[in-house]
């Protein structure tokens, strides 16, 4: 009998087992050491750039913005990735806005953003990132987000912890919504229907008596910060899969939660997440907002 598509993609990621891992005693090994080599070179052309003229492009919105540095740091990651790990697959923000497939497969995947807080990076206001994410099966195995201006490196291993420049972070333990520090993004839709819906989502929290909400205008980093219980929680509609992979894996491995803003699992291609400290905070979130629909990764 002939093996179904599923089937054979489950297969090429067992093949791939020594395509990439560092032993049975620590699987993607040396996946993730390359990830962290290809941040911390990313970050630095990053940092440069900040302080030089930009060619700037729109996207899906006048606020969704592209740079040639964008495009710069993606090939140069993919590049790489690719001498390495021919077998493996990629998923990338700019690959994407170009008309690739946006699919998540059983087989090695790298899941990038080459500068996340693109807007910021523009603007030259420093809270930006290069974010790499990497599953198998489709399960997130690890992390690595770099926030170049402040020498910050975040990662997480599944079943290994997450760290800030080695040391071990974990998420705040708060349970209650009127104690809480939430973080969220506005996403780049900003027709009238979408922006009433963000601005009740976060007049809700603020009647629910939550101490603030903060945007910062970087997702990865907002999540990294959570992780480090800088924050109680994150919600955030209209934000992709390369925003959120390597994020998620540091927030689990810091002890906290992401699901979907229905209170049920994560859907990485949803363009939506709830996250936070403890699961009770999770659903309090869940609970209070509305959704905005930005259609699926997937799908586009």
């Amino acid at each position: 009998m002939k093996p179904c598509k599923e089937e054979e993609e489950a297969a090429a990621a067992q093949a791939a087992a020594g395509d990439g891992r560092g032993g049975g005693a620590d699987p993607w090994k040396e996946c993730a050491e390359v990830a962290v080599q290809l941040a911390l070179r990313a970050g630095q052309i990053i940092k440069k750039a900040l302080t030089e003229e930009k060619r700037v492009s729109t996207k899906t919105s006048a606020a969704d913005l592209v740079t040639e540095t964008d495009h710069l740091v993606e090939d140069l990651i993919i590049s790489e990735l690719r001498k390495k790990f021919p077998s493996h697959r990629f998923i990338a923000e700019e690959s994407t806005a170009a008309g690739e497939k946006c699919v998540l497969t059983d087989s090695p995947t790298w899941i990038i953003d080459p500068i996340d807080g693109t807007c910021n990076f523009v603007h030259r206001f420093p809270t930006v990132a290069v974010s790499i994410g990497f599953a198998v099966n489709r399960e997130l195995e690890f992390g690595v987000i770099y926030h170049c201006t402040e020498e910050r490196l975040y990662t997480g291993r599944r079943g290994q912890g997450a760290f800030c420049n080695q040391q071990r972070l974990r998420v705040s333990r708060e349970t209650d919504l009127s104690k809480a520090l939430v973080l969220t993004e506005i996403g780049p839709k900003r027709d009238p229907d979408t922006l009433k819906l963000f601005f009740s989502n976060m007049e809700r929290l603020l009647h629910a008596k939550a101490h603030g909400v903060r945007v910062i205008g970087s997702s990865t980093l907002a999540l990294c910060l959570l992780a480090s219980g800088a924050a109680d929680a994150y919600y955030q509609f209209g934000l992709h899969c390369w925003d959120l992979a390597a994020a998620t894996v540091i927030i689990r491995e810091a002890g906290g939660i992401v699901i979907d803003t229905s209170g049920g699992p994560l859907d990485l291609m949803s363009c939506r997440v709830v996250a936070a400290g403890t699961r009770e905070m999770a659903m309090l979130i869940a609970q209070a907002i509305q959704t905005i629909n930005y259609g699926r990764d997937d799908e586009k």
